[in-house]
């Protein structure tokens, strides 16, 4: 397997389908998340439809870079989420996450190997692996802040 496609096949794991690492992935505890519970504040924390939107935000920027576009994403606006005021709305951003999600891993699988050590964007960002191990790990960590917001939510 390349390099390429042991990295689609993580990334999945923490977005789509996986429980390896954590023995979760977003797909799953999203899954039973209302609108009512994505935008709820608890304390001073990100709500679960913030997280959601910034993780979304970061895959679909690396998507158009992936495509040949150029880099468009600002850490300033990752947390911009539109309002979210209903079901509807609360699915169109699970479904863009799972969308854009299963695109940037295909795009991925058929990336080169030699792809994975060429300057992403300007040296000042490292490599397409360092940045797609970055993404993956980035991931991880709101999993966790999701998860423990969830619980949160529950014992309210």
């Amino acid at each position: 397997m390349s390099s390429p496609s042991q990295l689609a096949k993580r990334f999945r794991e923490v977005i789509l389908d996986g429980l390896w690492i954590a023995n979760t992935n977003f797909k799953d505890q999203l899954s039973s998340v209302t609108w009512e519970q994505a935008t709820m504040k608890v304390g001073s924390l990100n709500t679960i439809a913030m997280l959601t939107f910034h993780i979304d935000y970061y895959i679909a920027g690396l998507v158009n870079v992936f495509e040949g576009g150029d880099l468009e994403i600002r850490d300033q606006f990752s947390f911009d989420l539109p309002a979210i005021e209903s079901a509807e709305q609360w699915e169109k951003l699970l479904n863009k996450l799972w969308n854009d999600s299963e695109k940037f891993a295909e795009l991925l699988e058929k990336m080169p190997d030699s792809k994975m050590n060429e300057v992403f964007v300007d040296e000042k960002y490292g490599t397409y692996l360092r940045n797609i191990d970055g993404m993956i790990e980035h991931s991880y960590y709101h999993l966790g802040q999701i998860t423990l917001i969830k619980k949160l939510l529950a014992d309210q």
